[in-house]
């Protein structure tokens, strides 16, 4: 239990951010501030729009660790030096452009929903994912490897048997920083029509209706924290 406690902060700051979302709660802050309350959206859309976000974000988060992990191992192998320079800067170069210049840019290609956020997501994700995995790969000790190549691994087998074993931990960490960056990222999705926690953000600029702006972005940040929270404990377990 001790070793989930980290996580229990995170957990607690979710579940109050949810509660703000709810209709009552989020009226009853639009009200105290002098603002005459609108409209609120309903707990179960807000359930729905959390459900498509989160997909959108593991998708998301899946792909950034394909790309950022593969691309750590290579950059970690002993006969890699000449391509790590090249793959650092374009993953930097990746992440130097904002989110929302990735959608409308990739919007007449790929269309409106998901696809220019996901997009999106693994230019935003990949170079935090890229480095934090070179720096776990790299802290695995040197003796480690060489009891594997004493016992005649391969270096494949001592990539799969011991250092991404060893830096499975930090690896998580890495992770739980691009899921949380997944999150907040897939917001900005709801300019391209796919309908994530952004979308009543957007909707509520639009009509000028502060309820469902302030329901949409508890809830975002509420599923940013659980999202953090699990990341922790499965990173607490790991350690074990």
């Amino acid at each position: 239990m001790a070793r989930l406690r980290p996580a229990l902060g995170a957990l607690a700051s979710g579940l109050v951010l949810a509660g703000l979302s709810h209709p009552t709660v989020a009226v009853a802050i639009v009200a105290g501030l002098g603002e005459a309350p609108r409209r609120a959206l309903p707990p179960a859309y807000l359930a729905a729009l959390a459900l498509h976000h989160l997909m959108l974000a593991g998708v998301g988060l899946g792909l950034v660790a394909l790309a950022g992990i593969g691309l750590a191992i290579l950059a970690t192998r002993p006969d890699a030096g000449a391509l790590r320079g090249g793959i650092d800067a374009l993953a930097a170069a990746a992440q130097a452009v904002p989110p929302v210049v990735v959608v409308a840019l990739a919007l007449p290609v790929l269309g409106f929903g998901g696809p220019p956020t996901l997009l999106a997501l693994v230019f935003y994700g990949i170079m935090p994912t890229l480095r934090g995995t070179v720096g776990a790969i790299e802290g695995v000790p040197a003796d480690a490897r060489e009891a594997a190549t004493a016992m005649g691994l391969t270096p494949g087998q001592t990539l799969a048997r011991v250092e991404l074993p060893l830096a499975a931990p930090a690896i998580v960490e890495t992770l739980r920083t691009a899921l949380v960056l997944a999150v907040a990222t897939v917001a900005v999705g709801a300019l391209a029509g796919a309908a994530t926690l952004g979308t009543p953000i957007v909707a509520g600029l639009q009509n000028q209706n502060t309820v469902p702006m302030l329901q949409g972005a508890a809830a975002t940040a509420a599923l940013a924290f659980l999202c953090d929270a699990a990341m922790v404990a499965t990173a607490s377990l790991l350690r074990r």
